[in-house]
């Protein structure tokens, strides 16, 4: 073989001789095949071998399939029988030589790119989605390796073995500052009365880049602002911080995913960590590109670099088997308040080319937006989700957001929308068997039936009863899955529906559970509503007072959210003063006001007579 030629020339010419040597009798055993490849190949060009290969045996196949002479079929097949040797050699190889390879391809690929190009080079190759995954031994080999090759390629070695030290230094801090907060808190967002993990990560860490990344965070500054302020261009600082924030996400989403205490706390809390360091390096690749600090070049650079760690860890965190499908990420590592998180991942998300991936990171997103309020965002991201996920034969993601949707519908009075979504989720998810998605469904198609039922005219008392036992079944699955709003649809439901089957005794006990547990949970729709359906009960069992009570609280706490079924409240409430007299109802109110200013303060207890005008006059 010339040395003039091209790797795949010469390439292609070790593998025909490989085969002739074969034919001619000149190969004797396997070992003898693995040592002459293992003399030619070089390191860093492995796969130009594996494509060389590769098309010989397509081509001898091709040969095998339309070969029809006999003769010449059995000198294809003994071809064939030689590549299959020379093929078990190479993966033999592999297996013997793979960090070492590894290394020296991660080598070539820096050494071939354009140096505006080679840290995003880096960052790919660091990749944690690829085959190949770099671990610590795998670094530190890379290190070394590369601060002992061309000059132009040592920072990014230096880099490497700099954040591994970085790392080292931080690790026994990963999860110290929740021992140091109150009653040990567990959660690692920035609290008025706790401690904060970026200060307290801040005060164990000597890496400058990770100091002024984490003090920005302490005061609920955007990493925007650190990516702008920069004034010069360190790759090995900027490589050193890779590794350790890699270090650091890993090393919490371990510790989160082993917390016994509760697997699901510990679950949303591996999903915030991911979520968050998404968003630190998204919000990085956005101050670079607005900066003005550095030249255009540099902030290009480092704008693409940043971007592309985004993207690899949403896409590693969509490929977990507990993805939160049916949770959100209500608070952020970055602050006490949730950042505008779609804004800063809506272009990486963009990128995603793998559907499945994107579907389930926009159903978390939908999930924790539609929970803070904005309802016509979290709803234009679930419609993308659903579609996205059936485009990918992602059912369970599917079924989520059929379910999602099916809540929201809910929650805008539209029942039978909501009926026909939870129905569809129901068949998909006992088809594919999945429960939680089963659960969702059932507590859903359950009480948009109850709600539906109540705009009726007449009840049917048969289809109504079955609804009940659907609810019973829905809530048992409910708290099986920790799903805390089922839980309450649920039990306000079965009051619901006790009202309207006229079993009052059995409406008040529920639904005083359901004002408990939707107060507890912070659920002020189905707080107000539950005290509504409690004023009714109290209504029908002539209990006056007990209707005054939680008429007022449902009225006022209905018109609050422009709920207009607080005039349904104020009806009982008209009715109930009418037949007192207006003497009594002023008793009643004295004697009830504590608990009132409780609930709904001063301000609440003071516009009570205001509402009941406002209903009266229409």
């Amino acid at each position: 073989m010339s040395e003039t030629q091209s790797w795949p020339e010469r390439y292609a010419t070790f593998v025909e001789e490989v085969i002739t040597q074969t034919l001619k009798g000149k190969i004797s055993s396997k070992e003898q095949v693995y040592r002459m490849l293992k003399k030619q190949l070089e390191p860093g060009t492995g796969e130009i071998f594996e494509r060389c290969l590769i098309s010989r045996q397509g081509e001898i196949q091709q040969q095998l399939d339309a070969e029809t002479d006999e003769l010449k079929q059995a000198k294809a097949m003994r071809k064939s029988r030689a590549l299959k040797i020379l093929n078990e050699a190479w993966e033999r190889w592999q297996k013997e030589n793979q960090d070492q390879s590894a290394c020296a391809d991660a080598i070539a690929q820096l050494t071939a790119a354009d140096p505006e190009e080679r840290l995003s080079v880096l960052y790919q190759i660091l990749d944690p989605n690829q085959r190949y995954v770099f671990d610590r031994k795998l670094i530190t080999l890379l290190g070394q390796e590369l601060e002992a090759a061309d000059p132009a390629l040592q920072p990014f070695g230096q880099g490497l073995k700099r954040g591994l030290r970085a790392y080292d230094e931080i690790e026994g801090h990963l999860v110290g500052w929740m021992y140091d907060a109150p009653q040990r808190a567990v959660g690692f967002e920035n609290r008025p009365q706790g401690v904060s993990p970026w200060a307290y990560w801040a005060k164990h860490t000597s890496s400058s880049l990770a100091k002024e990344l984490f003090g920005g965070q302490t005061g609920n500054q955007s990493a925007m602002e650190m990516a702008k302020a920069q004034q010069s261009m360190d790759i090995a600082a900027w490589v050193e911080l890779a590794v350790m924030l890699r270090g650091m996400q890993n090393g919490l989403i371990t510790w989160f995913d082993k917390q016994p205490y509760s697997i699901s706390g510990g679950r949303n809390l591996a999903a915030m960590t991911f979520l968050t360091f998404a968003v630190i390096w998204g919000e990085l690749s956005n101050g670079f590109r607005q900066g003005s600090g550095l030249p255009e070049s540099e902030r290009n650079l480092l704008a693409s670099a940043s971007f592309q760690v985004a993207i690899q860890i949403l896409r590693a965190f969509a490929q977990r088997e507990n993805f939160p499908l049916y949770g959100g990420v209500l608070v952020s590592v970055s602050g006490e308040a949730f950042r505008e998180t779609v804004q800063y991942l809506d272009q990486p998300l963009q990128a995603l080319g793998q559907s499945q991936e994107k579907a389930r990171i926009l159903t978390l997103i939908a999930y924790s937006r539609m929970w803070m309020g904005d309802r016509e965002a979290g709803l234009k991201l679930h419609e993308e989700a659903l579609q996205l996920a059936q485009e990918a034969g992602d059912h369970r993601c599917e079924i989520a957001n059929l379910n999602h949707l099916s809540r929201a519908s809910l929650s805008a009075k539209d029942f039978e929308g909501a009926i026909g979504r939870s129905q569809r989720a129901l068949i998909l998810a006992r088809q594919n068997g999945d429960q939680q998605g089963e659960e969702q469904a059932l507590v859903s198609v359950g009480y948009g039936e109850v709600r539906a039922a109540q705009a009726q005219e007449r009840v049917d008392t048969d289809r109504l009863s079955l609804t009940v036992e659907r609810l019973k079944q829905g809530r048992q699955r409910a708290e099986k899955f920790g799903d805390r709003v089922g839980q309450i649809l649920c039990v306000n439901g079965l009051g619901l529906a006790y009202v309207l089957l006229g079993r009052y005794s059995a409406a008040q006990e529920a639904l005083a559970e359901a004002v408990r547990m939707s107060h507890d949970a912070g659920h002020a729709s189905l707080h107000g509503l539950s005290h509504a359906y409690l004023a009714e009960a109290h209504y029908q069992l002539n209990e006056p007072e007990d209707t005054l009570y939680h008429g007022w609280l449902a009225m006022y706490l209905l018109k609050q959210q422009n709920n207009q079924e607080w005039r349904q409240a104020a009806s009982l409430v008209s009715l109930t003063a009418g037949k007192l007299g207006e003497e009594k109802v002023e008793q009643v109110l004295a004697a009830r006001r504590s608990q009132l200013l409780s609930l709904i303060g001063v301000d609440g207890v003071d516009y009570l007579p205001e509402l009941l005008k406002q209903y009266r006059e229409g």
